[in-house]
């Protein structure tokens, strides 16, 4: 995550997804690229006009969450937000992502936006090892109504700035006329699956990376690379992105790969053979990347953006934004279809690292697993 949508691998043949789910919203960049240009000073295209009699609410986010008008959540929330609320919901899709935020207060420029989506624990921890002054508002227990609603496992801003809306897990997709996929981490290094595994960089790949955390919560800090030199001798096929190793599994190159356990709500949608999208959490867990949204410190829109926040947090909201996103609700009281209910997935029992177990940590365990790799 960063939201995933079909396309057409070229030369596969076979349905592909865009990861964006999480962190870096497309797979191993911080915002994407945007398909319909961006402005001169790099903001991107804006959707929505202003409107000269009601507010204006700009709010910022990666460009996939908007540029799909059949698949992205964003053009249903304007239209949805924009009737209800005689306001004209403006939509920013910086070039650069978050970045382009933070170098813009490094210079001393406002935001010229009021709200971001689309945040995760290691956005948040990038934006405050650079920056001294708060980008963010913290959202205070009574700012929002449904603030309540959000389930505490998926909280991941220790300040109570961001505001998780949607969630994903990173599990195994696997094609059972191939393979039986193990049930556990120790399961994969068995002889039986050499070379069966396709993952991703994770110092390129949120879902690289979410699969890298999950072992080192699964090995423990001191047991990961050990893990992983023995998954290496295993014939693990490691890949810059995730859409790199899912065009490869798609090709039949192996037949695991680490990817989202909404995988089966694009194999039904596409009337794919089900048996070559079978899920496995291994040790009946699944990694999860919430997202969140936040107010920005300098927002004059204050009430409205508190509005939009808490709109977003309602039940019917949350099942479209779940549905349109292939994500997961991050509310108690969200009621999703029963159609992409059957196919999606959720593990057992969640797994994630909280900010501060990240901050600091992070980069040295990424840099200690890249070091590792490229000695062999």
């Amino acid at each position: 995550m960063n939201r995933r949508t079909f396309l057409r691998s070229a030369g596969v043949g076979a349905t592909a997804l865009v990861a964006g789910c999480t962190t870096e919203q497309v797979d191993g960049g911080d915002g994407g690229g945007n398909d319909s240009g961006t402005t001169a000073d790099g903001t991107g295209t804006t959707t929505g006009s202003t409107d000269a009699d009601g507010e204006t609410l700009t709010v910022a986010t990666y460009s996939s969450f908007v540029d799909a008008p059949s698949s992205s959540p964003g053009p249903w929330l304007k239209e949805q937000f924009d009737a209800e609320f005689d306001a004209t919901l403006e939509w920013q899709t910086p070039e650069n992502g978050l970045n382009y935020f933070i170098e813009r207060q490094l210079q001393g420029i406002e935001p010229g936006a009021d709200v971001y989506v689309g945040l995760d624990t290691n956005m948040l921890i990038r934006l405050d090892e650079k920056l001294t002054d708060p980008l963010f508002a913290s959202v205070g227990s009574g700012a929002l109504s449904r603030r309540g609603e959000v389930k505490e496992s998926l909280e991941f801003d220790p300040q109570g700035r961001a505001v998780p809306y949607d969630t994903g897990y990173i599990s195994l997709v696997y094609d059972e006329n191939a393979v039986t996929a193990p049930e556990t981490f120790d399961g994969l290094l068995k002889p039986e699956f050499e070379g069966d595994l396709l993952t991703q960089n994770p110092t390129s790949s949120a879902t690289g990376r979410a699969f890298l955390l999950h072992t080192v919560a699964a090995k423990g800090e001191d047991g990961y690379l050990d893990y992983w030199r023995r998954l290496q001798d295993n014939g693990v096929r490691v890949l810059g992105t995730w859409e790199d190793s899912y065009a490869a599994y798609s090709n039949g190159e192996a037949p695991m790969v680490v990817s989202y356990s909404t995988d089966q709500v694009f194999a039904n949608a596409e009337g794919e053979d089900m048996s070559e999208h079978q899920i496995r959490f291994l040790n009946d867990q699944g990694y999860a990347n919430p997202e969140g949204m936040a107010r920005f410190e300098t927002s004059e829109n204050v009430d409205l953006a508190n509005r939009f926040m808490d709109f977003v947090l309602r039940p019917e909201v949350q099942a479209e934004i779940a549905v349109r996103n292939v994500q997961f609700p991050a509310t108690t009281t969200a009621e999703l279809p029963e159609e992409f209910a059957k196919y999606a997935h959720e593990p057992p029992e969640p797994v994630t690292f909280t900010y501060e177990e990240l901050k600091g940590n992070l980069s040295e365990w990424t840099d200690a697993w890249a070091k590792q790799f490229a000695s062999k």
